[in-house]
């Protein structure tokens, strides 16, 4: 096992397009690291130059403690696992997860030994006579795995592994691919574009937006504490109302002035926040944050409600801006939830941006 560790990294191409920007990450032997972001971050791009399919431009990187910019993938001790599976068609479950064992002149018993153990883990043992053509997406997706497992890697790299399958499919390759982690406690890096995978399997998460490492944390501290509006927008579903808004003081006290409605702030967010009063920010708070309210809070205009079983979407109008509550339906008056309504917001939980920087100055 080992760490990994990316030191001012870059990924110029020849046109002159810079797809990584000196990025710096240490990832901890036997983490499970997960890279989420947009397409177009350069989350794969980033995977591939750990694994050496990919040239980098600058910086440096080592698994362990070893410079690995001038080794082979081959060599590095590297294990990947793409979205295609990338099987050899022409041969079984077996050859296939064998191959790069008798490529390496492993002695034939260790590699049955390695493939049995490897499909008892993943339960294909019934599979290993069979060819890609003759099995499910999710089959050819653990046999993919225990290509990789197989190899006894020091790091395991996955990229979007599971954006082939279908949702039921995905939850459980999820689990099995956390319980692998569990059992192995091997360093994995995981790339994907979904948030849910990226919440529920990584320890740490890596966001990434253009290139550039925007914060990387815990799912909870990303969820909780977002370092900026990319963040705060990029994690969580719904998203974050964030809606552009004014500081304003009266009477000793601090207000989210938004057009012509006021929402007094939580007395912590407002000290944190005090010297941007009489500026603009970006005040964002989450659908869950803002529950249905009385004649002392804020008006809005209902537009859409969505069922989703045990709670609500309700989509709502404050003047121009648009905004989404997440609300739990037992014991909400039905007839309360029509035309206007009157909306608390719970600022206590709220979080404020600069405008212009957009990092979080409420934390």
């Amino acid at each position: 096992m080992a760490g990994v560790l990316l030191k001012n990294v870059e990924k110029q191409y020849p046109n002159g397009f810079k797809a990584v920007h000196g990025i710096n990450l240490e990832i901890k032997d036997g983490e499970f690291m997960v890279f989420v972001g947009p397409s177009g971050c350069a989350k794969s791009t980033t995977l591939r130059m750990i694994a050496g399919l990919e040239e980098i431009t600058g910086g440096e990187i080592y698994i362990g403690d070893t410079l690995v910019n001038d080794v082979a993938p081959k060599d590095r001790g590297i294990a990947m696992v793409f979205q295609n599976y990338a099987l050899y068609p022409h041969m079984t479950v077996y050859e296939n997860m064998a191959f790069g064992l008798k490529l390496r002149k492993i002695p034939k018993d260790e590699i049955n030994k390695r493939v049995e153990e490897a499909a008892q883990k993943l339960e294909i043992i019934e599979l290993l006579d069979r060819k890609p053509k003759e099995m499910s997406g999710g089959q050819r997706q653990r046999v993919a795995l225990g290509r990789a497992l197989v190899r006894h890697p020091k790091v395991f790299l996955f990229d979007e592994p599971l954006s082939n399958l279908d949702a039921k499919l995905r939850v459980s390759m999820r689990v099995r691919i956390t319980q692998l982690h569990k059992d192995l406690k091997t360093t994995m890096i995981y790339v994907t574009h979904d948030q849910v995978e990226a919440m529920t399997m990584g320890e740490r998460i890596t966001v990434l937006n253009r290139g550039r490492i925007m914060q990387v944390d815990t799912p909870l501290n990303l969820y909780h504490k977002p370092a900026n509006k990319f963040v705060a927008g990029f994690i969580g579903s719904p998203t974050m109302n964030l809606i552009e808004s004014e500081l304003i003081e009266e009477a000793g006290k601090i207000y989210i002035k938004i057009e012509d409605q006021k929402i007094l702030l939580d007395m912590e967010k407002a000290n944190k926040v005090k010297d941007y009063v009489g500026k603009k920010v970006i005040f964002g708070i989450r659908p869950e944050s803002i529950s249905l309210g009385t004649e002392n809070d804020v008006k809005g205009e209902i537009t859409v409600v969505e069922q989703m079983g045990n709670e609500e979407y309700i989509y709502f109008e404050m003047g121009l801006k648009q905004w989404t509550s997440r609300i739990n339906v037992e014991g909400i008056d039905q007839s309360k939830k029509k035309g206007t309504c009157y909306f608390k917001f719970d600022t206590s939980k709220c979080h404020i941006f600069d405008i212009e920087t957009e990092e979080n100055i409420s934390l």
